[in-house]
């Protein structure tokens, strides 16, 4: 155990602040272990990949660093597989490992920043793909009895970046690994969200395997996203709203070329990013604090900002947003 921890290294966004406590965590029999000699010390704070997270202060508590490591087959039919990962996985690392097994459902999720573990918190997705198309179930330990269960995918209750684990159930559990279901060969591609079909295009693909997918998606991320290694990021800093299809059409009124994807008969989801750039906000810079220039959906640290000017970053985003078309923005990341 390590006191007085700097996390300026474990959390995407390189904020520089303090654990009182740190623990790096390899075993389900360490992390245990831990906990009951903690007995209540310290409260305790689970730290993944730090990739969705905004630390505003020094954490008094015990943190968790979770690394935990394995990847195995537990079950097989005709038609599908059930892979499980251990919480401490690196997410894109996981997907390429699938994707290298030629199993399919996860390559739309590449190179999404973070480890397995968290990826259920908030049902990650991307390009029209979300976790809970896959997920079979996840192993959790109660905070309070100490005990392994087992969650299903109705169990999960998962939402669009939301799950159980967000709401009722936050801080109350520890997930150790997670299981997908994914599917063999012939593989079912989504490929017309975003741009994934004009990248397939670009690299003169005409009838995609899932590897293509996944490197179209990757071609398309790394062109628009920062990498966190050179400049502090978090991803997607804030969710897509989903707003009434009529206020939608007002909207086409004054702008008829806002994008917008069905969510069902009476809803839609509009590009947060979209709006943040109309707003005229790509690239706004205050101090370290700005939005990036490429992908107005991501907030960066340009070297020495702090978390509260981040936050207040984000909130002049989203009072500008709101100001302009009358959408509520709200952040994807933990704030913490």
């Amino acid at each position: 155990m390590q006191f007085n921890q700097s996390l300026k290294n474990y959390n995407t966004f390189g904020i520089s602040v303090n654990a009182a406590a740190f623990v790096d965590i390899t075993s389900v029999d360490q992390l245990k272990q831990v906990i009951q000699q903690n007995n209540n010390k310290l409260p305790l704070f689970i730290l993944s990949g730090g990739s969705n997270m905004l630390l505003t202060k020094d954490v008094d508590a015990l943190v968790l660093h979770l690394n935990t490591k394995g990847i195995e087959v537990v079950n097989e039919d005709h038609d599908f597989v059930w892979i499980q990962a251990q919480a401490g996985e690196i997410w894109h690392d996981f997907v390429l490992n699938t994707v290298d097994k030629n199993l399919g459902g996860l390559e739309n999720l590449s190179l999404i920043p973070g480890k397995v573990g968290s990826s259920p918190i908030q049902n990650i997705g991307a390009y029209g793909v979300e976790i809970k198309d896959t997920f079979h179930s996840l192993t959790a330990l109660n905070l309070e009895t100490l005990e392994i269960e087992t969650f299903s995918n109705i169990d999960c209750e998962f939402g669009y970046r939301e799950s159980v684990f967000k709401n009722k159930l936050k801080d109350k559990y520890i997930i150790t690994s997670v299981t997908f279901k994914l599917k063999k060969a012939p593989h079912i591609l989504h490929t017309s969200y975003g741009a994934i079909q004009q990248e397939l295009d670009l690299m003169n693909v005409s009838n995609p395997t899932i590897k293509d997918v996944s490197y179209a998606v990757i071609a398309i991320r790394q062109s628009k996203l920062p990498d966190p290694k050179e400049i502090g990021n978090s991803g997607s800093f804030f969710k897509n709203p989903v707003i009434d299809k009529n206020f939608y059409h007002s909207l086409l009124e004054k702008n008829p070329d806002i994008p917008h994807y069905p969510v069902n008969d009476s809803q839609v989801k509009v590009p947060a990013g979209w709006l943040i750039e109309q707003a005229g906000l790509k690239g706004y810079r205050k101090g370290d604090a700005g939005v990036h220039t490429k992908q107005a959906l991501v907030l960066v640290n340009y070297g020495n900002a702090t978390g509260e000017e981040l936050i207040n970053l984000a909130k002049y985003v989203q009072a500008t947003v709101l100001q302009k078309f009358g959408i509520e923005i709200n952040p994807e990341v933990n704030i913490i």
